[in-house]
């Protein structure tokens, strides 16, 4: 498996909008957006200047099959937040996701000496906390009634993983190396 996190590009954009507007994956996302063209071009304009965040098409043996991005980087506190969705259905519960959590923590740990990085889910998402919690992130808290999503509040759970709890388990997985694009 060849594991590319290549930065978005303008030409990406059809793509991730088509991504986004799929059922399977807005499910876990705060919004249910309608985006237009221009919509995109608008967030892709001020994610690219924006050094507090990186986004990247997950890119697997060639194939562009989702996306991943670091938000809310603070240099200062050595901490960020993430989300990723992989769109292509096929590849779901096939060990992409490990892989995926894996060489986020090497990223963030190991090569930008971030201190923590933090994430939240929806509650009633159990697998992906199940996921996150396998690899080292502690649940924080919860914020009850936090998002209203298809008009029902919805709690969701802050989860984060430390720099040290990161050294403490890294040895006892096995990473496929993955090419980030600076």
């Amino acid at each position: 498996m060849n594991i590319v996190f290549r930065k978005i590009k303008d030409g990406d954009l059809e793509a991730i909008r088509n991504w986004r507007m799929l059922e399977e994956v807005t499910k876990y996302m705060y919004t249910d957006p309608e985006l237009s063209q221009e919509d995109q071009e608008r967030w892709y304009r001020k994610i690219s200047t924006d050094p507090t965040c990186v986004y990247w098409i997950l890119q697997v043996d060639g194939r562009d099959i989702g996306l991943v991005c670091l938000t809310n980087i603070d240099r200062l506190n050595r901490r960020a937040n993430w989300a990723y969705y992989i769109a292509e259905p096929t590849l779901r519960g096939k060990g992409l996701g490990k892989q995926l959590e894996l060489n986020i923590l090497y990223y963030v740990f190991d090569v930008l000496t971030l201190n923590k990085l933090c994430c939240e889910v929806f509650a009633w998402n159990e697998n992906v906390i199940s996921i996150h919690e396998h690899f080292g992130s502690k649940i924080e808290g919860r914020r009850r009634a936090h998002i209203c999503k298809d008009g029902q509040f919805q709690d969701i759970v802050k989860m984060a993983i430390l720099k040290d709890e990161w050294e403490q388990i890294k040895k006892d997985y096995t990473r496929i190396p993955a090419l980030f694009e600076e």
